[in-house]
């Protein structure tokens, strides 16, 4: 019994040192245009998931009225647009760079599938290794329920909130630069 042990014991350094030389040594998938590592989407998953559904706010503090929708809206073009998108146009360079590629919020059903509890704890937290910031800084609580309860409800929104997100406003936000004028002024 004791050489098994020996043995499961020797097996399983083994095996950590041959992770810890495959990291180590560069050979793990370092670039956004690399394949992913066997399994890394799913244990990144099943770890994002569980993790959300323990932590999700179950209660929505605000409406989902015009307001609302209106000012997470503008919250949304501002923060959330260069890497998401906006209704009607193309993923941007930003947004094509990045891997996991963003998901296009306004392209299929987006998240309006989604409680918006679980799109607040997004917004709040981020998630790690995608390029998902967390705005539990930079947002206050009132901002970040304003675009998650947008995001909700993105498939019958008003003229008025469509609005702000195909305006000429919009339109900047999601090239992820205001550009350069020849003189190096910002446009």
């Amino acid at each position: 019994m004791k050489a098994f042990l020996a043995g499961v014991a020797a097996t399983i350094a083994v095996m950590f040192a041959g992770v810890y030389v495959y990291f180590s040594a560069g050979m793990a998938p370092a670039a956004t245009s690399a394949s992913p590592m066997p399994f890394e989407e799913e244990f990144a998953n099943m770890a994002l998931h569980a993790r959300i559904a323990r932590e999700m706010p179950k209660q929505v503090p605000i409406q989902a009225d015009q307001t609302n929708l209106l000012a997470g809206g503008h919250i949304y073009v501002d923060n959330c647009a260069v890497c998401h998108g906006l209704p009607g146009k193309e993923q941007n360079a930003i947004a094509k760079g990045e891997f996991p590629s963003p998901p296009q919020l306004f392209k299929g059903k987006g998240v309006t599938d989604d409680e918006p509890g679980e799109t607040y704890w997004k917004v709040a937290n981020g998630i790690r290794l995608t390029g998902m910031p967390g705005f539990s800084q930079s947002l206050s609580s009132a901002e970040m329920w304003q675009v998650s309860l947008l995001l909700a409800n993105a498939d019958k929104l008003s003229d008025p909130v469509k609005a702000v997100l195909t305006g000429p406003n919009a339109a900047g936000s999601s090239s992820g630069a205001q550009g350069v004028n020849s003189q190096g002024a910002r446009k």
